[in-house]
């Protein structure tokens, strides 16, 4: 049963992987994975349950002695139902939520226009200075949003300023990879490190001043390189679409109004870590604080501008906006993902990484360098189930407390995981969901980012890389 859970795992994983050319989306494939997964384990609960679980197996006995009377296997049926998918089941829901929540507000600044306080103050011509606003403008928006909202909105933008493709491909390859470095840095920057946040491996007032310089470098480097390519002033496009013509919303709120949302999205969602810090309560109460707070706010603001309701953007409507495939994807495969952990797969595969590698540095550039193939999503849940959140207690109690302290919370495994993980995908046009939306929207050639962008992306890669084995090493 062990091989069949791995083969099948295995099979879903190349299916999401060649989702393009297959023409299925992996949100299909990762679901129908990650529930036969859930199936086959189940099955087989009293051959993987006492060998794998046995220490939490006997305390779920003797804290229900109702059950003693039955059958070993439905005892661990019992223990799988009652223990282990509520467990499961909590721990991605939390992250579900929380990207909900993040998702509504991202999408609610974008239908009241407030991504053009931004946009529009851009108005260099000379290509080198706009490439270097460009990247520095994405690089520090996707540490607040998500890096794939940035990249849409950053392609939006471009195609207001260049008319030439060719230009375009330039600006949105450097897009992908500033998008990519600036999420890694922050806790709700990109779909990894909340996943990281959410679960307690890393922590804000830990992650950001170590990861921003690596993260800088990763962005600042091939930006650098390809910026040497560029020569004179950009060539503008023939015509312009405003954004009153493209909104009808936008004709009809005041300025103020526009930038109130847009102040109040993003004050909110820089307001949750500091909601987790101050009161303990996980990131998805804060964010769903937020959008209850800009749900009330937007309602009374219709209300009181007598909003033609065939133009308003009310947040139930928004809602419907937001990306369900992805986040149906994320169920899937975390579902998948904890049969992995709970079968003993994956611990079995971190104690052969530990005999074989030893080292958390070289494990996790090997894991970005496999994120510019396949998804970062199921790699860092993967590694996450692996290696599990070590205490005081475990490094006290191990007999090797040196290597164990890498796992505790903000551990050098885990910030060095959401580094590698975040920026290792700009490797490959389709090694992150930033480049799969710009590749779709410009049309960027996957042979034309290889042959031109990619090693520049990874040099910038390992230039952040080697910036933070320098800082442990120096402090």
């Amino acid at each position: 049963m062990l091989s069949l859970i791995l083969i099948i795992f295995l099979v879903g994983y190349l299916c999401i992987a060649l989702e393009h050319p297959l023409k299925v989306n992996k949100a299909g494939t990762a679901l129908l994975t990650g529930t036969v997964l859930w199936v086959l384990y189940i099955f087989a609960a009293d051959k993987f349950v006492p060998a794998v679980s046995g220490t939490g197996f006997e305390i779920f006995r003797s804290l229900n002695p109702s059950i003693a009377e039955l059958p070993v296997f439905k005892q661990c049926v019992q223990y799988v139902l009652s223990h282990q998918m509520l467990e499961s089941i909590g721990e991605i829901a939390q992250t579900l939520i929380f990207l909900i929540g993040a998702m509504t507000t991202v999408e609610l600044i974008d239908s009241h226009g407030g991504f053009s306080f931004i946009t529009d103050r851009i108005t260099p011509r000379d290509k080198r200075r706009l490439l270097w606003i460009i990247t520095t403008i994405t690089f520090f928006m996707s540490a607040v949003l998500d890096n794939l909202t940035t990249s849409i909105v950053m392609i939006m933008l471009i195609r207001k300023l260049l008319g030439n493709y060719r230009e375009r491909w330039v600006f949105g390859s450097i897009i992908i990879i500033a998008a990519n470095s600036g999420g890694a840095w922050s806790p709700i920057g990109d779909v990894t490190t909340i996943m990281l946040w959410v679960k307690g491996n890393i922590s804000t007032g830990e992650t950001i001043p170590n990861l921003i310089l690596p993260s800088i470098a990763s962005a600042v480097v091939p930006t650098f390189f390809v910026s040497r390519w560029l020569k004179g002033s950009v060539t503008p496009p023939r015509q312009k679409v405003g954004d009153a013509e493209a909104n009808p919303l936008l004709a009809v709120l005041s300025r103020s109004d526009r930038f109130t949302i847009f102040l109040m999205g993003v004050i909110g969602l820089l307001f949750v870590p500091v909601f987790k810090t101050v009161t303990h309560l996980p990131p998805f109460v804060g964010i769903l604080l937020v959008v209850g707070v800009l749900w009330i706010y937007t309602e009374l603001l219709y209300h009181r501008r007598k909003v033609d309701e065939a133009v308003a953007m009310r947040l139930s409507r928004v809602i419907q906006r937001i990306d369900g495939a992805t986040l149906m994807f994320f169920l899937g495969i975390l579902l998948a993902v904890e049969v992995l952990r709970y079968s003993g797969i994956l611990g079995s595969f971190s104690e052969w990484l530990d005999a074989t590698i030893g080292n958390v540095f070289a494990v996790n550039i090997i894991i970005g360098t496999l994120s510019a193939v396949v998804d970062n999503v199921p790699l860092v849940a993967g590694a996450m189930g692996m290696y599990p959140l070590a205490t005081e207690a475990m490094v006290a109690a191990s007999s090797n407390p040196e290597y164990l302290m890498n796992f505790m919370q903000d551990g050098i495994f885990w910030q060095f995981l959401a580094y590698c993980a975040g920026v290792g995908g700009s490797m490959l046009i389709i090694g992150s969901a930033a480049g799969v939306v710009v590749m779709g929207l410009e049309r960027i050639n996957f042979i034309w980012y290889l042959k031109n962008i990619s090693f520049y992306a990874m040099l910038g890669y390992l230039a952040g890389a080697g910036i933070y084995i320098l800082q442990t090493m120096a402090f």
